[in-house]
């Protein structure tokens, strides 16, 4: 997983004519393959919507037999922390130690919300027909 890359929960509308390619990520989220925050960012604002910086971004750990394990694991338990109006999350950082042949990865997101308006005050379901309207 590459820093800055953008996870959306499943149920993400995205704008039309917008559509990127969605891995699964766990049970909520899908991955943005291969396209970094900052382009995303603009593909999000050429489409019409906004890609909100939220406040207060959120640190989980992980721990596996390998880097890519310990980071996977809290990379997960981040994204299962992260609140439900946040429709997306940037991978921001990562910071790994091993320990007794263990890697335990300290995984960094920022919250992020992509919607029509620039303000927060949108309600979820003014959020959703803006985007099908689009």
């Amino acid at each position: 997983m590459k820093l800055h890359s953008v996870f959306l929960r499943k149920d993400c509308v995205l704008p039309n004519p917008l559509d990127v390619l969605r891995t699964p990520f766990g049970e909520q989220w899908t991955h943005v393959e291969a396209i970094p925050a900052s382009v995303f960012d603009t593909m999000i604002r050429q489409a019409g919507c906004h890609f909100i910086w939220m406040s207060g971004s959120i640190s989980r750990r992980g721990y596996g037999r390998t880097l890519a394990k310990a980071v996977e694991r809290a990379l997960g338990r981040v994204l299962k922390a992260t609140p439900r109006q946040t429709n997306a999350a940037e991978f921001d950082s990562v910071r790994v130690v091993k320990y007794l042949g263990f890697h335990v990865a300290n995984v960094t997101v920022h919250r992020r919300r992509i919607q029509q308006h620039s303000q927060l005050e949108a309600g979820e379901k003014a959020h959703s027909e803006a985007l099908h309207a689009t």
